[in-house]
């Protein structure tokens, strides 16, 4: 092996070759008594064979495993995120423990994963927001440590989840009970399976209630960050809507973040909301209770509390069984912008 192929080695290739977690091979490393004979053998000929040598801050992460787990999101800044990470901070409060944190971006999640779990070990992860596909998840499979999925479900986690389908559909069926036909979605610039699933439950309520549905009237604005969830996003999005759908009467925003965007929009172009234009937003999110913004409600922070909270059970040995699933049914918040 090459100098230059040997300083490229991770820890991440080191559990892979000895068939063990990157928190064993942590352990080996900080010389721990807490692995048995014949796996630290393995996981120093695996070393050895790969000529490895661990970083400081490889050491300073392991030594930090069993007070600490970490978090992986696409965007730590997006008002939903924040509402999640509330729920988690209020219960690792309790307990002590630090949060480790993995920023997953929007474009390589798989990159963005291995980049973060090179640098050290974890002992737990906590994997929030829009699915990654199959990749990510056969990553995370490799990794052989506790992990708790929040957004998204896979057999082989612990999954807590919206039902994404269901939250819209009921959304713009009140729509359509409030008299509306000509109804907007406003979607993300960015394809997901959160995002998929949101405008199929749009798609059921127009069928439900014998509307055709308009693929030109499903709209998206150009900015991707925050995977396309943003205010920028909305603001975009609801003006090409009051350009080229003049006739439409009501929008059903994919996150509350967009809506308020639509909001801002509407309001620029001298239109009142709901009399010109009823908007719904999806989310709940702390800033729609106060300006009125009618949403899903998803129980975002509860959502966060147990999900940590499962995860720790599962890092101590306290929650043992197969993986489970929770599935929170949306329930709709009615305010002023549909009113």
């Amino acid at each position: 092996m090459s100098r230059r192929e040997s300083t490229s080695v991770t820890i991440y290739d080191v559990a892979r070759r000895a068939g063990v977690a990157i928190s064993t091979v942590s352990r080996v490393i900080n010389d721990s008594i807490d692995v048995s004979d014949r796996t630290r053998s393995e996981v120093l000929q695996a070393i050895e064979h790969l000529k490895f040598h661990p970083s400081r801050t490889a050491r300073s992460l392991a030594q930090q495993e069993y007070h600490s787990f970490a978090v992986a999101m696409p965007s730590f800044t997006a008002p939903f995120q924040n509402e999640l990470l509330k729920g988690v901070r209020a219960y690792i409060r309790e307990p002590g423990l630090d949060l480790l944190i993995c920023d997953l971006g929007s474009k390589d999640m798989v990159g963005a994963l291995k980049s973060f779990l090179d640098r050290g070990a974890v002992r737990g992860l906590l994997v929030c927001g829009p699915s990654g596909g199959l990749e990510l998840y056969e990553e995370l499979e490799n990794i052989q440590t506790p992990i708790v999925l929040v957004g998204h479900a896979y057999p082989t986690f612990d999954s807590f989840y919206w039902d994404e389908v269901q939250g819209v559909q009921m959304a713009v069926a009140h729509l359509l009970s409030k008299g509306h036909t000509e109804i907007c979605l406003i979607r993300s610039a960015v394809d997901s399976e959160t995002q998929s699933q949101r405008i199929e439950g749009y798609k059921r309520a127009l069928a439900a209630a014998a509307v055709a549905f308009d693929p030109e009237k499903v709209v998206s604005g150009k900015p991707t960050y925050h995977a396309g969830f943003s205010e920028e996003d909305g603001f975009d999005a609801m003006n090409i809507i009051l350009q080229n759908h003049p006739k439409c009467t009501a929008v059903m925003a994919s996150s509350d973040v967009q809506a308020i965007g639509a909001l801002a929009a509407v309001k620029e172009a001298g239109l009142s909301v709901p009399s010109d234009i009823a908007i719904m937003g999806n989310g709940d999110i702390k800033t729609s209770r106060y300006i009125g913004l009618s949403s899903v409600h998803q129980s975002v922070q509860h959502m966060g509390f147990s999900a940590a909270k499962r995860l720790h059970d599962r890092i101590l040995g306290s929650h043992i069984g197969p993986p489970e699933r929770l599935l929170v049914e949306p329930k709709l918040e009615i305010r002023a912008s549909t009113l």
